[in-house]
């Protein structure tokens, strides 16, 4: 089961044969004039394929428009096999306008391609090992719309992951592999070994290599294949490819390589390589096809007039490159974020003789709502599926309902739940994750900044990542250091994603709709204290559920009280700006200041709708910005810095902050815990202090 071994190759025949040639040829020279015009092309930092060639055509010849590829920095072989032209490279290599991954933005070999007649090539990192989570989630998006019949099986599609064998030390990458056996996805984990690092030997960095380490990933079917020859390489893959496309489950292939050029233009070779390069030289995989095919009868001369003809076009494209226009400063900003279809209030909120619902409620029935419409949409995380539906029953009697392909529980893998959105939404499934806890979602933090957040900038708005990520967050009594924390700030630090933060079921509900169809990663936080309305002064969280049809746009924040007019004219007013349980605590305190207090709750922390704030501000003067997170260097004093510079000229006094203090963790006793945290008392003793000054 967990080796499959390969016959004697059958003879391959020799027009593929020097198609493989010649593109070995146009790597080798890519690389010699890349090394030729140092000046010019090491501005930017890039890698490129020489020892690698053989396996990574090898692969590419049997790649087809259907299929999904994952690569990593060293692929540009595979990308000429799959017909990038060396131009199109160049493009890359130069920063200029007209590279067709990323317009200049991001470096060599790091292509996103949605192409006619080219496997789909999703934007991804520099692919460290960070790349098989993205790639695993698009394999298990293919083996979901299967089985949904939203894709038909016997198209035969599989996902290709090229790693460097380096990388697969990474935690991410074990977890990727697990996933994969254990839903038994269709994905080829192409394994490189070059038996280097940067600097440090394999020896120094792995008790074993990626094939011996596969076997432990039961069901995971293995080969391996010598990288430096064609055509074991292209036999090899070729029962790779089999196996994946008829069998649907997943491969790893080990192929051992040279490393023949530098690792990166920015480390030398010479600085530690030694005698080691010249044993890898021995092994090059361009003079060994070479020699077979003279074997094969193809004579000395032809080849010979192939490497000059490659050299010649491999040079015009050099120069076509190098005249080629730079991007237009003017673009920078671009594709940030794709654009979303919602940008009104729509629906019905209020519907006539409805119910009262709670928080969690409402978001269960959006899920529910989603499900039903979209048969495109699937939801999962730890414990979310099966008879539990979730630790606070927020997903619960889903997978009942809709069945275990759609709603179902993951192992304990923050990165996995996050990073495979990416691929998924790559492939056109429609994800909808949790966390279990916000103080979990540490592990997941690398896949949402490095995969999901610049996948949209770095692809030039072609792989906007579609993801909805739910994270319980905040204090609710007693829930301790790691239940308890708020994480808002180190979201809203990592551009390129949406925060999104209800404090009732209404705007759970349209907010949860809005969030699902925005072609952007959102994470919607939802605070545990104000689930069910069970804490003293929450009871406004519990409203009447919006219908069905009600959705309500991001970036809209609402003035949830407004002060008299009275108070307004006498000067006795401000505004509180805040979210979450913050609008709470706002509510008790204001009790005591009658038509003193106007709340703003801001709803969507990115994008943030300032204009709403500014507005506020300028109608009192004065104004508190209240957070539950700790406050030193928190997104609450970065708004309250903003206001100042805004404001200034109407300001009647500074702007105030209020929050947690700065400790690292919520402690578990409850007293201790309230001594930590805002409450109606503290708040009320910052507005008053507010009014008087």
């Amino acid at each position: 089961m967990n080796q499959t071994p390969v016959e004697a190759p059958p003879q391959v025949e020799v027009e593929l044969l020097m198609k493989a040639y010649r593109l070995m040829l146009t790597a080798k020279v890519m690389a010699d004039t890349y090394e030729e015009n140092k000046a010019i092309c090491s501005k930017y930092v890039h890698s490129t394929s020489r020892g690698h060639e053989a396996i990574q055509l090898a692969t590419a010849f049997h790649l087809k428009e259907k299929d999904f590829l994952s690569v990593y920095y060293r692929d540009e072989s595979l990308l000429l096999g799959i017909g990038i032209t060396p131009y199109e490279l160049m493009l890359q290599l130069m920063a200029k306008r007209d590279d067709p991954f990323s317009g200049g933005r991001t470096y060599y070999c790091h292509p996103s391609l949605r192409r006619e007649g080219f496997p789909v090539i999703p934007h991804q990192s520099s692919a460290t090992g960070m790349q098989a989570i993205p790639a695993t989630g698009m394999a298990h998006a293919l083996a979901y719309l299967e089985s949904q019949r939203l894709l038909n099986s016997a198209d035969g599609r599989v996902v290709v992951c090229s790693l460097g064998d380096g990388s697969v030390t990474e935690g991410e990458v074990a977890e990727a592999f697990q996933m994969a056996v254990l839903k038994k996805l269709p994905i080829i984990y192409l394994v490189q070994d070059n038996d280097w690092g940067i600097s440090a030997k394999g020896s120094e960095m792995r008790a074993m290599d990626a094939y011996e380490y596969a076997a432990g990933f039961k069901g995971m079917e293995r080969l391996q294949v010598d990288g430096a020859d064609f055509v074991d390489s292209y036999t090899g893959m070729a029962e790779a490819f089999r196996i994946a496309r008829a069998e649907r489950r997943p491969v790893l292939v080990h192929a051992k390589c040279p490393l023949l050029g530098h690792h990166t233009s920015g480390v030398r070779r010479e600085w530690y390589r030694g005698n080691n390069l010249n044993e890898h030289s021995l092994l090059d995989p361009l003079p060994r096809l070479g020699t077979y095919l003279l074997e094969q009868g193809v004579t000395a001369d032809e080849l010979i007039s192939i490497a000059q003809e490659i050299k010649q076009e491999v040079q015009a494209h050099f120069e076509k490159a190098l005249a080629a226009p730079n991007p237009d400063p003017e673009t920078f900003h671009l594709h940030e974020f794709a654009p979303t279809p919602v940008v009104e209030e729509s629906g019905t909120r209020t519907p006539e003789n409805a119910e009262k619902s709670t928080m969690v409620d409402a978001a269960l029935h959006a899920v529910d709502d989603i499900l039903k419409l979209y048969p495109e949409a699937l939801f999962y995380g730890q414990d979310v599926g099966g008879e539990l539906g979730g630790v606070f029953r927020e997903a619960a009697l889903l997978a009942k309902k809709y069945g275990d392909a759609r709603v179902f529980n993951t192992p304990i893998q923050e990165a996995y739940i996050i990073g495979s959105t990416a691929g998924m939404s790559a492939v056109g499934a429609k994800p909808i994750v949790e966390i279990q806890f916000a103080d979990y979602i540490w592990p997941g933090i690398n896949q949402l900044v490095e995969e999901l957040s610049k996948s949209c900038y770095l692809s030039m708005g072609k792989f906007p990542v579609q993801s909805l990520i739910r994270v319980p967050i905040g204090a609710y009594g007693g829930g301790g250091p790691y239940h308890s924390g708020s994480i808002e700030s180190t979201l809203l630090n990592i551009r390129g994603i949406k925060v999104v933060y209800p404090s009732n079921a209404a705007d759970m509900k349209g907010l949860m709709k809005a969030a699902f169809l925005d072609p952007n990663p959102v994470v919607m936080l939802e605070h545990k204290g104000l689930y069910w309305s069970k804490v003293p002064g929450t009871e406004d969280a519990k409203t009447v559920e919006p219908g069905a049809d009600y959705i309500l746009p991001l970036g809209k924040a609402n003035v949830v009280q407004t002060a008299s007019d009275i108070q307004v004219q006498q000067g006795n007013s401000l505004s509180v700006i805040t979210y979450g349980m913050g609008v709470y605590w706002a509510k008790m305190a204001s009790k005591q200041l009658p038509g003193s207090v106007e709340i703003v709750d801001l709803r969507t922390l990115n994008p943030l709708d300032f204009k709403t704030v500014e507005a506020s501000v300028r109608r009192h003067g004065k104004v508190l910005v209240l957070t539950e997170e700790p406050l030193m260097n928190s997104f609450a004093e970065s708004l309250a810095g903003r206001i100042s510079k805004s404001c200034f000229q109407v300001l009647d006094a500074p702007v105030y902050t209020l929050g947690a203090e700065n400790l690292p963790a919520v402690p578990l006793n409850v007293e201790l815990e309230k001594m930590m945290l805002p409450n109606a008392d503290k708040v009320l003793a910052a507005l008053q202090e507010l009014l008087e000054y």
